[in-house]
C-alpha cells in the first residue's frame, strides 16, 4: 500500500470522563515494579471492553492488537503500568522498617508518604508512614532540618502496636516485602491532577482513551498496530520482549518533564527529540510533531538529560524499528507529581491521529532491510559535504 492509498487521519473527540475515571481507577491500584498483577487485570478488563484481542506474556506484559489495512503488525505503542515503590531491607530492633527504593527516586519525596505494606499472606496487608529518623521537632529541635537526606535517613512506621523486630515478624512482615507509596489522587476544579504515580498511569489512561475514541468513531487504521503495556520500565527492562516481529515503528508513551529549562508544559503533549540514551528517530519524531501541527493539537518538542523510557530497552534488546517518545507534561516527576487534563487529552488526540496514519516511509519501512538504491537518504536528510579547503585568506594577501 503506497502513501497515496493511505486515508488521511482525522482528529477525534476524546471522552474526558472516561479518561479521568480510568486514570483515578489505575492510580488507586498499587503497582510498584515487581508487584503488578492486579493492575494488569484492570488494564485487561478495559482492553476486553474495547473489543480488542490481546494476551499476556509469562511475566505479565499485555499485548493487544489493533487491526489495520496492513497484513503484518508494523507499529507498536508502548506504555508502562508499573510505578516506583519501596522494599523492606531490614526489620529494625525498634519495630520500624528500613527500606530501599524500587526504581529511581529520592527519599526526600517519600518523607511523610503514606504507604501500604504487602506480605506473602494476601490477607495480611498493613499501612504505615515514611518518616525521617528524627521526625519530632519537640524532641530534636533544629536537628529535624539539618539531618541528612537519603534512604539511610528514613524509616517506615507501621500502623500496628509493634516495639521490636519480633513484633513485626509476628505480623508476617519480612525482608523483601513490597511497600507501595499511596497515590492519594486528586482532580482539581482547574483540571489539574495531583497524585503519585502519574508516571505512567496518566500515560496509560491517555492511551486507553485514544483507543476508545478510535473504536467509537469506527475509523480505519492504515497499519496494524500493537498496544503493549509493560511492567518493568521503572527498573529498566520494560519493553525487552513481547513485541511483534514485524514492528517498524515503536512509540513509547511516558511523562514529559516539566521543570526549569524544559520546554514541556502540563497542558501540552510533548515529542521527545533526545534522552539519556541518545536521539530518537529523526524522521518519526518530526513526523509526530508535524501531525500535531496539522491537526491543531497543542504539542512541543523537548530534550531530556536524566531520562529513559520503554523505547531504550526495546532497542537494547535488538528491535529493528524507528523509535519515538510521546509524553504528557508532568511537574515534579517521581516526586509530588502534577499533570493537567488538557495535556492528557492532547496526548490522546495525537496518539489517535498517529494510529490512523501510514508508516513514516510506507514502502521502505515495511521490510527490515533493502538495497541502498531504495533507501530514503538524500531526499529526506541531505547533508552537504564540508568544503575541502576552509583556509581563510585576508584580502590584502590575495
Amino acid at each position: 500500500m503506497s502513501t497515496a492509498d493511505t486515508p488521511q487521519p482525522v482528529d477525534v473527540s476524546i471522552d474526558v470522563e472516561y479518561l479521568t475515571s480510568t486514570l483515578m481507577e489505575m492510580l488507586r491500584i498499587p503497582s510498584p515494579s515487581g508487584r503488578t498483577d492486579a493492575v494488569m487485570q484492570a488494564v485487561g478488563d478495559h482492553i476486553a471492553a474495547l473489543g480488542l484481542p490481546f494476551d499476556l506474556t509469562r511475566r505479565g506484559i499485555l499485548r493487544a492488537t489493533l487491526r489495520g489495512r496492513s497484513e503484518g503488525v508494523h507499529r507498536a505503542v508502548v506504555v508502562h503500568a508499573d510505578t516506583i515503590g519501596l522494599m523492606v531491607k531490614r526489620v529494625k530492633p525498634s519495630g520500624r522498617l528500613e527500606v530501599v527504593p524500587v526504581g529511581s527516586h529520592s527519599a526526600r519525596f517519600s518523607e511523610g508518604a503514606h504507604v501500604t505494606i504487602f506480605t506473602d499472606d494476601h490477607d495480611r496487608v498493613y499501612t504505615g508512614t515514611v518518616l525521617p529518623l528524627k521526625s519530632s521537632g519537640h524532641t530534636f529541635g533544629d536537628e529535624i532540618d539539618t539531618q541528612g537526606v537519603g534512604w539511610p535517613y528514613v524509616e517506615v512506621r507501621i500502623d500496628e502496636p509493634v516495639e521490636s523486630a519480633g513484633d513485626v515478624r509476628a505480623l508476617g512482615i519480612e525482608v523483601g516485602d513490597h511497600v507501595a507509596l499511596d497515590a492519594a489522587p486528586q482532580l482539581t476544579r482547574r483540571g489539574y491532577v495531583k497524585s503519585r504515580h502519574l508516571d505512567d498511569k496518566a500515560g496509560l489512561a491517555a492511551c486507553l482513551a485514544a483507543l476508545k475514541a478510535l473504536r467509537d468513531a469506527d475509523l480505519p487504521l492504515a497499519v496494524s498496530a500493537q498496544f503493549l503495556v509493560t511492567i518493568g520500565e521503572e527498573v529498566g527492562f520494560g519493553a525487552t520482549h513481547g513485541l511483534a516481529p514485524d514492528v517498524a515503528e515503536l512509540v513509547a508513551v511516558d511523562n514529559a518533564v516539566v521543570a526549569e529549562g524544559q520546554n514541556s508544559r502540563e497542558e501540552l503533549a510533548s515529542v521527545a527529540m533526545l534522552d539519556m540514551t541518545g536521539p530518537f528517530d529523526y524522521h518519526l519524531s518530526r513526523r509526530l510533531h508535524a501531525l500535531a501541527r496539522e491537526h491543531g493539537i497543542p504539542a512541543v518538542r523537548d530534550v531530556y538529560r536524566h531520562y529513559r523510557s520503554d523505547a531504550a530497552p526495546a532497542l537494547e534488546a535488538g528491535i529493528e524499528a524507528r523509535h519515538a517518545l510521546l509524553g504528557f507534561g508532568l511537574d515534579s516527576s517521581h516526586g509530588h507529581e502534577r499533570a493537567h487534563v488538557d495535556g492528557l487529552v492532547a496526548l490522546a488526540r495525537l496518539l489517535a491521529v498517529y494510529l490512523q496514519s501510514g508508516l513514516t516511509f510506507d514502502d521502505w519501512d515495511r521490510e527490515e532491510a533493502g538495497p541502498l538504491a531504495d533507501f530514503p537518504s538524500l531526499s529526506v536528510q541531505p547533508a552537504d559535504p564540508e568544503p575541502v579547503d576552509r583556509t581563510v585568506v585576508p584580502d590584502e594577501h590575495r
